[in-house]
């Protein structure tokens, strides 16, 4: 097993302006990480695709020479409200995102499918109707990496397409050997479901693995205010080092070698705690956790 920090977990050294990308890589190096995932909105975020790809080139190259490895690229999109509504032109930037992960050598990219509750005329929309959506976006998408060897993944993420039995329904309907999950610890929770049994349901179909641990609290408890966000039902959940929440990580791992899983397991942290000590943690529990299982 190979471990993995998402560049997502420096946010708060990239914004106040602590740490850059390339800095980062180092760090995680030092940290003891086998590898870094990449982040759209952390990494990709301003301009021209030739801008992007250029910056790509530079950040793989930094990754080589401090011999640390690229678990994968990870991006925003949705496939209903994206672009205007124009999936076309959605489904266009994704695989401009493709291009950027070929340059940067992953084998792996995960994009959302939709983000947020899909609306239909300002309705909430049942999740069915939207499959078939969804699913032409996600075929096309995957049939274009697959020239580049980038199989492409979508995450148990955003609420729409949170749920084990939705995700594992998209992965059933795109039917692609290309087309696989992302599977995520921790997001199940935030639509409610218990982790361990969502876990279970999904991992046979994990390309890509998200180790994230939450703080949960019941709706009848008092609002602990910030740094907390609520699940779809209402809990409150606040992000924290793995290991010191409510996921069940070392069931969630048994569950990953039980299904054949040994690739690459990613700590994706959101948590409030400082983001050096939480990753050191964080790793250590992971390791420790896996000899364990």
């Amino acid at each position: 097993m190979k471990f993995s920090v998402s560049m997502y977990s420096y946010m708060q050294k990239i914004r106040s302006g602590e740490a850059t990308p390339f800095e980062l890589i180092a760090k995680t190096k030092e940290l003891g990480f086998d590898a870094i995932e990449f982040v759209d909105f952390t990494d990709f975020g301003t301009g021209t695709k030739e801008e992007r790809l250029a910056h790509a080139e530079e950040l793989r190259k930094e990754c080589a020479r401090v011999g640390l490895e690229i678990s994968a690229l990870v991006m925003s999109c949705d496939f209903i409200t994206g672009s205007d509504g124009d999936l076309d032109k959605e489904i266009a930037r994704v695989k401009d995102y493709v291009d950027i992960a070929h340059v940067l050598g992953v084998t792996r990219m995960r994009h959302d499918a939709a983000i947020g509750y899909a609306r239909n005329s300002g309705d909430f929309c049942p999740f069915d109707t939207m499959l078939p959506r969804l699913t032409k976006a996600c075929k096309e998408i995957t049939e274009y990496a697959a020239q580049f060897g980038i199989r492409t993944m979508v995450e148990n993420h955003g609420f729409y397409v949170q749920d084990s039995e939705r995700v594992e329904k998209l992965y059933a309907a795109v039917d692609n050997k290309n087309f696989g999950l992302l599977t995520d610890m921790g997001n199940f929770l935030c639509a409610d479901e218990d982790p361990a049994s969502a876990f279970a349901r999904v991992a046979p179909y994990a390309y890509y693995v998200h180790a994230k641990d939450f703080i949960v609290k019941p709706f009848t408890d008092a609002d602990p205010g910030e740094g907390s966000f609520r699940s779809r039902g209402g809990k409150y959940l606040r992000g924290t080092i793995v290991g010191h929440g409510n996921v069940p990580i070392k069931q969630c791992m048994y569950q990953l070698k039980r299904a054949g899983y040994d690739d690459c397991i990613s700590i994706e942290f959101e948590g409030m705690e400082p983001v050096f000590d939480a990753l050191r943690i964080g790793l250590a529990n992971l390791k420790k956790y896996w000899a364990e299982v």
